[in-house]
Formats: structure tokens, sequence, C-alpha cells
């Protein structure tokens, strides 16, 4: 959701000067963020396809070996950070539009609340704000992803990712999800074809 919201603010940026703000702290964060979670992501996935997503013949292992290209192709995760504070310092709107599109969805859930909450105070104390960019960055695009899955997920898959991501409830490693995820729910929405 976060890529997709990305392409949206991109696809409507030239004419409209919100989405071009979005587009312009958006894309650092979500570059950092997507660098940083898909060689994991590939990682789980070759795993669950076994030594078929090991072998050569299918391409999952090509993908694996990818995965970590985007960091080095598209700048390390600092440089991502640092365009990030860039973009606060050159066009400070981007954060109010970035806050704005993330308390669309803020509004039915106190714990994404609270995170929008933590992440409005990290924003305003500058003193060593490029130590904490890191977080700061992790912390927009976590809070702008549950702002999305509370718009446009369906319920249950919305409510793991709340409780997993936002609340904390979880192990820190793909599927372990808190007791009364319904995975169940999850699980058959993607066999609805």
């Amino acid at each position: 959701m976060l890529a997709l919201r990305l392409a949206r603010a991109l696809d409507q940026s030239a004419h409209d000067p919100r989405e071009r703000l979005l587009s312009r702290i958006l894309t650092p964060v979500a570059k950092y963020w997507l660098a940083k979670r898909t060689p994991a992501f590939m990682f789980e996935a070759m795993e669950c396809l076994g030594g078929n997503g090991y072998v050569e013949e299918a391409p999952m292992a090509r993908f694996y070996r990818e995965a970590p290209v985007n960091s080095i192709w598209e700048g390390s995760g600092n440089v991502a950070c640092l365009d990030v504070l860039r973009s606060m310092h050159k066009q400070p709107d981007s954060v109010a539009v970035l806050l704005s599109e993330i308390r669309a969805g803020a509004s039915g859930d106190p714990h994404l609340a609270l995170l929008v909450g933590a992440l409005e105070t990290q924003l305003a104390e500058y003193g060593d704000i490029e130590q904490r960019a890191r977080r700061i960055v992790e912390m927009a695009a976590l809070a702008l992803q549950a702002s999305l899955m509370a718009q446009h997920a369906a319920p249950a898959a919305a409510d793991a990712f709340f409780s997993s991501r936002v609340q904390g409830d979880w192990g820190h490693a793909f599927g372990t999800l808190p007791k009364g995820a319904r995975c169940e729910e999850i699980i058959a929405r993607s066999r609805l074809a």
C-alpha cells in the first residue's frame, strides 16, 4: 500500500501541489523502508518455496540475490533518511501533508494516534535530528502504512497489522502474529479470485 500510495502521489504531482509535496517526502521514506524490508521478505518467500525457491531454475534465488541492490542503487539507508530531512528543511509543508495523510486513517485507533503523536514529537525536536533520522523515517513509514490499512484493507488484515506492527505484539519475524489474529479470514480473502 505504501508503494501504491507513492505511485498515486507521483502520478498526480504534476497538477496537484499537495501530491507533489507528498511525493517529495514520501519517495525517500518508501525507498528506505522497502530497501530495508525487501531482503528479509525475499528470504521468507524463498523459504516458503523450500528447495524450489533455492534452485537456479526458478527465479526466486535471483530475486533474493538482487534484493539488496535497492539500497545500493537508490542510496544507503542513511542517504535516504538524510533526503527526508532535506525535504523537511527545503519544503516544510511536506511534513504537514505527510502527517495529514497519516491522520486520515488514524482517527479510529488509539495506538495509531499514539504513534502519530510520537512521530510529531520526534519531528518537533531538531537538536539531534540527524541521529534520529532512521527512527523518524521508520515511524513515518509504519504510521502511513497503518493509516492506509485502516482506510483500505480488509478488517482482518488491518487488525493483524495494527496489533502486530503498531501495538508491537509480534516476534520481529514474518508469521509471528499475535493470538487472536484472524488468519483464516485473511487467507480466505486471498483465495477469492
